[in-house]
């Protein structure tokens, strides 16, 4: 018999994706649903799941702790591969701004937006800023979400950048949750260079990459494509340059305009391109060729107020491997909660329920190249897993406006 230490009984129903890599078209809505179930874990994996009628000729459970569901639902635990999680300070008087009619451009292009985050990122310390994303951490986890990744990109100098990531490794240490840091120094071009781009660029290329890849710091990078941020070919030129360190990369892609991103995403072989609203048909079909997965944001989308919606089913329909995921960051959305991301992925870009569960656990898990560890609730995974106190999973997103978490086990350990 199979021995476990902890044992998940009282389940309504348990749904999952199921394999170890991407879903996309008519697969991304095929999930494995078993009703009245039970799972048992072992350590930090999985080890059976099935119907609760047969646990007990499967598996060895004298020791085991049991965990009632109480008539919950069961699924992955929540993967979100886009945030931005060390940082300092909000920006809550922007938002009033935008909603008094100025643009997210506009408050860019006068020195808001991004750069006022970096100046407090700046200014903050590195013990502050690893307290900060404990704290963040912590939030996540009660949210459901058992796998993040986050990015720097609000030093945009070499000691600022390694202070984020730094407190990104010391935040995550003795947390149950997977990081994964991704290297975003090319997220703007900083005040004291807009008058040398080319030199900022060098600065990345030169300096801040050897420095992250050298220290173990990132296992990916990204470049923030757009007119208020850098173009087609000094992106390439960083993430060239990252992928010669070797790191992954990944992009922000055609968020505020069809700036041809999503094309280089594919052409550099990128695990994501994100955002993704303005992107262009030919820019689709090369994601889908390439196989890079498109990282929806919605809740972003949403907070901004954009006229444009996510291009959920135009992804969908040309073969494209979809991720659901927040975007947390103070400025464009100051959202943390996957359930959130799920109930924007279904009512604005218009993601069914199943498919909106796989992109935030299988798709998103292999977006950061954690296909085989997590994202599914099978033997031999990771025993990261959500109940969810709603009687099957539509309720998720039907019951729109508060999460419904009710346990968070990751990597086998109950989260209070």
């Amino acid at each position: 018999m199979i021995r476990a230490d902890l044992l998940i009984v009282g389940i309504s129903e348990l749904a999952t994706p199921q394999g170890t890599t991407p879903r996309a078209g008519a697969d991304l809505g095929r999930l494995s649903v078993v009703e009245d179930a039970a799972v048992a874990c072992c350590d930090d994996k999985i080890v059976w799941v099935g119907a609760r009628r047969d646990v007990d000729q499967a598996v060895r459970t004298d020791d085991a702790q049991t965990l009632d569901a109480g008539g919950g639902t069961v699924l992955p635990g929540f993967v979100d591969a886009h945030t931005h999680l060390p940082f300092a300070g909000w920006r809550e008087q922007e938002f009033d701004e935008r909603l008094r009619g100025a643009t997210y451009s506009e408050i860019a292009a006068r020195g808001g937006g991004i750069l006022s985050t970096v100046e407090r990122t700046r200014e903050a310390s590195r013990e502050e800023l690893t307290r900060s994303v404990r704290e963040r951490l912590a939030r996540l986890a009660r949210l459901g979400t058992t796998t993040v990744e986050a990015k720097s990109g609000y030093g945009l100098e070499p000691e600022a950048e390694l202070k984020q990531l730094q407190a990104l490794r010391d935040a995550a240490a003795d947390g149950p949750l997977d990081l994964v840091p991704t290297f975003l120094g090319a997220h703007t071009v900083p005040r004291e260079y807009r008058q040398d781009r080319t030199a900022y660029v060098r600065l990345l290329i030169d300096t801040m990459l050897p420095q992250v890849a050298e220290a173990g710091l990132a296992e990916y990078a990204d470049a923030f494509v757009d007119a208020h941020a850098f173009s087609l070919d000094e992106a390439r030129q960083v993430l060239e340059a990252a992928r010669s360190h070797g790191l992954g990369v990944r992009l922000h892609a055609d968020q505020l305009d069809d700036d041809g991103a999503a094309a280089l995403a594919a052409e550099l072989g990128a695990a994501s391109a994100d955002h993704l609203e303005f992107s262009s048909d030919e820019g689709i079909e090369a994601l889908a060729r390439a196989g890079t997965c498109g990282v929806l944001l919605p809740a972003a989308t949403f907070f901004l107020m954009s006229d444009t919606p996510p291009p959920g089913r135009r992804l969908i329909d040309a073969g494209v491997p979809v991720v659901v995921a927040t975007d947390f960051n103070p400025g464009s959305c100051p959202c943390d909660s996957m359930t959130a991301a799920l109930w924007f992925a279904c009512l604005t870009a218009r993601l069914t329920v199943d498919e909106a569960i796989t992109a935030a656990t299988l798709n998103a898990a292999c977006a950061l190249g954690r296909g085989k560890v997590t994202g599914t609730i099978e033997p031999g995974k990771r025993a990261d897993l959500v109940v969810h106190d709603v009687p099957n999973r539509y309720h998720l997103v039907y019951r729109f406006g508060t999460p419904a978490i009710k346990h968070v086990i990751a990597a086998g350990k109950l989260i209070d």
